[in-house]
């Protein structure tokens, strides 16, 4: 069956994913495999936006990349890459600096909340985030872009620079992408209250070890208004409920709510299954990730040939931008 276009997708090097990476974005990357040629890049160069990351980095990278093919990432079929080995990226991004003015850049959203948390560190990279990202995007020429709700303005951005680019160049070379929502509802993380990240120490490792697991989830918080484990329970404002309508049986949740409504079963038990279901889930996963792990040498040359495959292309586009803009 023919691929329906081109897939680019990149994320920071965030070390160990969590659930909430998992379900927002990796069972994304695995599906649309099926239908796509995809390229799906770690983003490290963006990473070195917060200097705080610096040391861990090439940890982070390895362990991003282990935990994306222990989950079913194909390389044999998908340009799996780290960033900073395809520099025609960085030529891209400049080029394209020249196409953007610096107001555009810094009236968006995002970057309006990085200098709220980040005061003291508003860098230049900072600012130009949005055009490596517009860089990263359009160098592979994808046809579509799989982001949530959040990252919608970064993708209207880099159809503008698109749009301005060929229409001042009068040359039709980049690709406008198309957003492809693939919002998955937000993961909240064991607080109940915050979006599931490791700077807020609210997540749950997918490669954690399954006493890791059930040690995280036995301290979710769930239903505020239940002290007691005769009070009955409301399931729908449970988080530990969300996640059981993911990784347990639809019987056994139906179950699970009945029960919960009627003080049926306590807050513990509950938890108790969740992380049971959870493991079991992840329990191949986990399997394949050791497997991938005790080699270091093959992870490397999946990230060195996927690397090779995407400069292939970057160089093409490269060739295409340089005679546009009049480049010797």
């Amino acid at each position: 069956m023919p691929k329906k276009g081109r897939v680019f997708s990149g994320a920071r090097p965030t070390g160990r994913q969590h659930l909430g990476n998992y379900l927002g974005a990796i069972k994304n990357y695995v599906a649309m495999q099926a239908d796509y040629d995809c390229v799906y890049c770690i983003v490290d160069l963006h990473a070195l936006t917060t200097l705080e990351e610096r040391e861990d980095l090439r940890q982070n990278t390895v362990d991003m990349a282990l935990d994306w093919l222990a989950a079913g990432i194909r390389p044999e079929e998908t340009i799996l890459f780290v960033q900073s080995h395809v520099p025609e990226v960085t030529e891209l991004h400049t080029i394209l600096s020249m196409f953007t003015p610096l107001g555009k850049l810094t009236d968006l959203p995002t970057f309006k909340e990085k200098v709220a948390q980040q005061p003291h560190n508003v860098n230049y990279g900072l600012v130009g985030y949005p055009v490596l990202m517009s860089a990263d995007i359009t160098l592979y020429k994808a046809d579509a872009v799989p982001v949530g709700v959040d990252q919608a303005s970064h993708i209207e951005f880099t159809r503008e620079v698109v749009r301005t680019f060929n229409h001042r160049t009068g040359r039709p070379v980049l690709v406008e992408p198309q957003m492809k929502n693939t919002e998955y509802p937000k993961v909240l993380g064991t607080d109940g209250v915050n979006k599931m990240g490791k700077s807020l120490n609210n997540h749950i490792e997918i490669s954690g070890t399954p006493e890791e697991t059930q040690k995280r989830v036995m301290t979710m918080v769930t239903d505020p208004q239940r002290q007691r484990r005769t009070d009955p329970g409301r399931p729908e404002v449970c988080n530990v409920f969300t996640l059981h309508k993911t990784f347990t049986p639809g019987d056994e949740v139906a179950a699970i709510d009945t029960a919960c409504r009627q003080a049926g079963i306590g807050c513990v038990d509950c938890k108790k299954k969740l992380a049971a279901n959870i493991n079991a889930h992840f329990a191949d996963f986990r399997e394949r990730r050791a497997a991938l792990a005790s080699d270091p040498n093959h992870i490397r040359d999946v990230l060195a040939d996927g690397a090779g495959r995407a400069r292939d292309i970057a160089r093409a586009t490269m060739a295409e931008v340089r005679d546009a803009v009049g480049l010797p």
